[in-house]
């Protein structure tokens, strides 16, 4: 076999081992919860608030491994921040992994995984979470692939994003919406999707070593400037934006969009497409105010 099959596969096992080991320690939590209950209810105690149970499913944004451009020892992204967040913190299987697009979050090994997780009645204390968070579109966006939806600057017809090509990638992230809405109406109907629309990155060239950079490169190579080139990743971002709205406009998608854009200043960019800490738990605090508002009392 060819080492790169090989190192693939190894990539792939690492990948579901990780996962595995943040649903045992998931399961560990649920055990706590229901053993200090039982243990509350049989001595006449007062059962505190139960905190919100949630189904986490995305890309970077959802796992970070990083503190802004190097290594942690602990992951820094929304998720991370949320766990530690709300009068009642929330308690979270996270099941994202970095990298991923809004396409490759519902390819069939990923939904077939969501499935497992989701009827292990350990998991959950209901049957099922009270939420699942979604991130999902920045990478169907950004990366090597993102120079396909570009005009090239020399042509002069366009102010960057190519008016016939960027409209079918928006359609295929909503396409990955749409799929994720039924999937949650057959096996955990009647609980809501939380999204977010990320915010306006900046296509600086700047990136970790281990990844990137993700949006300066097409933007050269297509002709544009570094100032053009902010204002074409804008423009996208605002249509990816316009493209969940209209989605969370549909009352049967029970779809919570999490208005984020804007929300973060210069500083806390740490790279192309990834705030430092204090940035992500930013986002996190507009997640809290959406979760609140949605189950008051419960965060």
């Amino acid at each position: 076999m060819r080492q790169s099959l090989v190192l693939k596969q190894q990539l792939q096992d690492a990948i579901q081992s990780e996962i595995d080991q943040r649903a045992q320690q998931h399961r560990a939590k649920m055990g706590i919860l229901r053993n200090r209950d039982i243990h509350l209810k049989a001595n006449g105690g007062a059962v505190p608030p139960k905190p919100l149970l949630l189904l986490a499913h995305g890309d970077s944004w959802f796992d970070y491994p990083l503190n802004g451009n190097t290594l942690a020892l602990h992951s820094t992204d929304i998720i991370a921040q949320l766990e530690n967040m709300g009068a009642v913190h929330p308690v979270i299987l996270n099941l994202s992994h970095y990298g991923d697009s809004s396409s490759d979050e519902m390819a069939l090994p990923k939904q077939q995984r969501l499935i497992s997780y989701l009827q292990d009645a350990t998991n959950w204390v209901n049957g099922k979470p009270d939420a699942i968070l979604f991130s999902g579109g920045g990478n169907d966006i950004a990366g090597d692939k993102f120079c396909i939806f570009l005009d090239d600057a020399s042509a002069g017809i366009s102010n960057g994003l190519d008016p016939l090509r960027f409209p079918k990638l928006l359609e295929m992230v909503e396409a990955s919406y749409l799929d994720l809405f039924a999937f949650r109406d057959k096996y955990a109907p009647g609980v809501p999707v939380f999204g977010h629309c990320y915010d306006f990155a900046i296509p600086s060239g700047i990136h970790p070593v281990c990844a990137g950079p993700w949006l300066l490169p097409s933007l050269t190579y297509s002709g544009w400037t570094t100032s053009q080139g902010t204002a074409i990743v804008h423009q996208a971002l605002a249509a990816f934006a316009a493209t969940l709205r209209a989605l969370a406009a549909v009352p049967a998608n029970n779809f919570i969009l999490v208005e984020t854009q804007g929300t973060l200043s210069m500083e806390d960019w740490a790279n192309e497409l990834h705030p430092y800490p204090a940035g992500f738990k930013k986002i996190a605090a507009r997640f809290i105010s959406a979760l609140g508002q949605r189950f008051p009392g419960h965060i």
